[in-house]
């Protein structure tokens, strides 16, 4: 006779797991953000508050604020936020292989960005 299968496919465990990491990489990211928004001269905080931290990170990459519009166009909004990335990325004297790397592995590179010895540059 066969055993019937669980509703539930996955072990509890692992759930718990997953979203103890998902909450830890979380974490890091605001924590990186935060001190991105410092390194540029921007207060901290601003970056939990949501759409204010979007007008931020335009201004930090030296964009236009209007462009927070097109970044709420779907398929639009991606491009201009990878543009925004490398303008960022620029303004800290990093290159395009840095915002790729932003891009690709947000977790090890943001945290770079922020505790590394990159230093903002409004006029680049």
């Amino acid at each position: 006779m066969q055993q019937p299968l669980s509703q539930f496919p996955v072990e509890p465990w692992v759930i718990v797991a997953l979203v103890a990491v998902q909450f830890a990489m979380m974490a890091l990211l605001i924590a990186a953000w935060w001190r991105i928004f410092q390194k540029a001269g921007e207060p901290g905080w601003a970056a939990i508050v949501p759409i204010y931290n979007a007008l931020v990170v335009l201004k930090i990459a030296g964009k236009p604020l209007w462009w927070i519009v097109l970044m709420l166009i779907p398929l639009v909004g991606i491009v201009v936020g990878l543009i925004v990335l490398f303008a960022m990325a620029k303004k800290f004297g990093k290159g395009a292989g840095f915002a790729l790397g932003m891009i690709v592995l947000a977790p090890i590179f943001y945290p770079l960005l922020a505790w590394g010895d990159a230093r903002y540059d409004s006029a680049a």
